[in-house]
């Protein structure tokens, strides 16, 4: 039992690492000032940089599960917890006072090395939401090559929408596919975890504004925004 603990404490600890707050720092940015760290890492520092953050966040998903089920050999179900304790830490790092990012990308990443059938019936809403979002802009007229591959612009409601799908679908197909119980209560937890960041991050100071209450929460709860 106390390498079951031990694996998920110390899953939660990996998640937490900022490892894209520490890259934004050694250049002198702090980029918690952004609503997205990744868009504000591509934005700032270009795809090179923005590609080895991203990488980041899906190592600390896959190791958790890797180092679960293969270096300490554990049941199913607590490798399933372990890859969701990472993605806790990701969201409510202890490194950072418990203000971290969304989750979506340690998400999949740990889903998908958990999981990987089932992972991808989950990217199915997920490429949809993300298609909807870029393919208008990859294939405008009169648009660079940097401009296609470029992170950023209008906000989009297709893709967090799709995400929420995605993650959404994820239990479901578990089951279906013949999962252990304890593994499709893990993406359920997952699925939790990502509705209750989304509802939770930065609300107080959207309750403190002239906003409707409900609107707000619906807005972070479809399109992890509060205003659409």
């Amino acid at each position: 039992m106390w390498d079951e603990f031990g694996v998920i404490l110390g899953s939660y600890i990996l998640g937490s690492i900022p490892f894209i707050y520490i890259m934004g720092r050694l250049q002198g940015i702090d980029l918690r000032e952004y609503e997205d760290m990744h868009i504000a890492l591509w934005q700032k520092f270009g795809r090179t940089q923005a590609f080895i953050g991203t990488f980041s966040d899906f190592f600390k998903g896959i190791i958790a599960v890797l180092v679960a089920r293969e270096a300490f050999d554990l049941s199913p179900g607590w490798v399933a917890f372990a890859g969701v304790a990472a993605v806790a830490g990701q969201m409510w790092p202890v490194f950072m006072k418990f203000d971290g990012e969304k989750g979506n990308s340690i998400g999949l990443a740990m889903s998908g090395t958990l999981a990987t059938k089932t992972m991808l019936f989950g990217l199915i809403p997920i490429v949809i939401g993300f298609g909807v979002r870029t393919l208008p802009r990859f294939f405008a007229r009169h648009q660079t090559i940097d401009d296609r591959l470029k992170f950023g612009g209008p906000p989009s409601l297709s893709l967090p929408l799709g995400m929420l799908g995605g993650f959404t679908v994820m239990p479901l197909a578990a089951w279906g596919l013949g999962q252990p119980s304890e593994v499709v209560i893990a993406f359920v937890g997952l699925v939790v975890l990502i509705i209750v960041r989304r509802l939770t991050a930065g609300l107080r100071e959207d309750l403190r504004k002239p906003l409707d209450k409900r609107s707000v929460l619906l807005n972070r709860f479809l399109f992890d925004r509060s205003e659409v």
